[in-house]
């Protein structure tokens, strides 16, 4: 990764663009989705720069950019469309304090601005570090048909309610709030009483979740195949995405443990007693995945567990490349219901 991906505050800081033809026009429509001041510096404004203008959207200053134009701000766009001037005015910004983006200068420019789809306050960045473009927009005209325009009405919505929602324990208790809000109560909502039924359809919403009892801890023991992430299960994934608690061994490649949740507690079993790990971890009520290398067998550690009375699912992993391989798990199970407790661990 060569380019890190961030998103900047530019709430009511200066963005200073110099151009003022087409490639500066592209910029802009971007630039002024944004609560920034934009600046434009131009001889030769484009008829739309003179309207945005003059509609308080941005302050034009006729004339090429000098020394001092750019002091103060947080983002420079070199947009001249010409090469030497170009370089002049990246020069000064650069002098000045700004990062800098040069329009069609992927070697010289300090960052580069993505192909975005905008569910404000939701926000979906896509690059591909100058490589693809037309990858880039092919991806955002998929996402911009799979997120609904009433995104962003539930997303502004629920931010105004984070506070009341403290009073739900962390982790899978607030999760599974927020997963109803905005999968199911929310929508449902705004199709019945539009946008002004949000709010009372979260209080109420809230009052349900605050009745409703934790839900016991339980664990998923997931097979993570070959390694390749891509090879996993729908199945596998999903308990992977939704896991307060991955406990894996030392053979669990990075791109399969990169499908966790950023909040996930991550525990390289090591050496460590697994089984007691999981049922200290569960008894907290988290959700918890047991993630082994290959396809997932886990004989005498599963057979532990489940004599603790834990919650427990089991979801193989695929070990060989071609499905017409694999061979199914024998069905002698030593009187456990899992195949996985079939043969010893691998």
């Amino acid at each position: 990764m060569k380019h890190f991906p961030i998103f900047l505050a530019v709430e009511n800081k200066r963005i200073v663009l110099s151009g003022g033809g087409d490639a500066a026009l592209a910029k802009l429509r971007l630039l002024m989705k944004t609560e920034a001041k934009i600046c434009v510096f131009t001889e030769n404004a484009a008829p739309e720069i003179h309207f945005w203008a003059a509609d308080g959207k941005l302050t034009l200053t006729q004339r090429a950019l000098t020394p001092g134009d750019v002091t103060g701000a947080v983002l420079f766009y070199a947009a001249d469309e010409d090469a030497v001037e170009d370089a002049r005015t990246a020069a000064i910004a650069e002098t000045e304090g700004a990062l800098v983006n040069i329009v069609d200068n992927l070697a010289d420019s300090a960052f580069i601005t993505p192909a975005i789809v905008d569910r404000d306050p939701v926000t979906v960045a896509i690059g591909t570090e100058g490589a693809a473009p037309v990858l880039a927009r092919a991806i955002k005209a998929d996402l911009e048909e799979a997120l609904p325009a009433a995104l962003g009405i539930l997303a502004k919505t629920g931010k105004s309610f984070r506070h009341a929602v403290d009073v739900l324990p962390m982790g899978s208790k607030r999760r599974a709030f927020w997963s109803e809000f905005y999968f199911s109560a929310g929508p449902a909502a705004l199709d019945a009483h539009g946008e002004a039924g949000i709010h009372p359809g979260l209080e109420a919403l809230l009052d349900k979740h605050i009745m409703t009892a934790p839900k016991a801890g339980h664990v998923d023991f997931v097979g993570s195949g070959t390694g390749d992430a891509e090879l996993l299960t729908l199945k596998a994934r999903k308990a992977i995405d939704k896991a307060d608690v991955i406990i894996h061994d030392d053979r669990v490649t990075v791109e399969v443990l990169e499908l966790a949740r950023r909040e996930a507690t991550i525990i390289d079993a090591g050496s460590d007693d697994a089984a007691a790990l999981v049922i200290a971890h569960v008894a907290t009520g988290a959700h918890v995945v047991r993630l082994k290398h290959g396809d997932g067998r886990v004989n005498a550690e599963a057979a532990t567990i489940l004599a603790a009375g834990v919650s427990t699912a089991f979801i193989a992993g695929i070990c060989a490349p071609d499905a017409a391989q694999i061979i199914p798990f024998p069905v002698q199970t030593r009187n456990f219901a899992s195949p996985f407790l079939a043969s010893e661990a691998i």
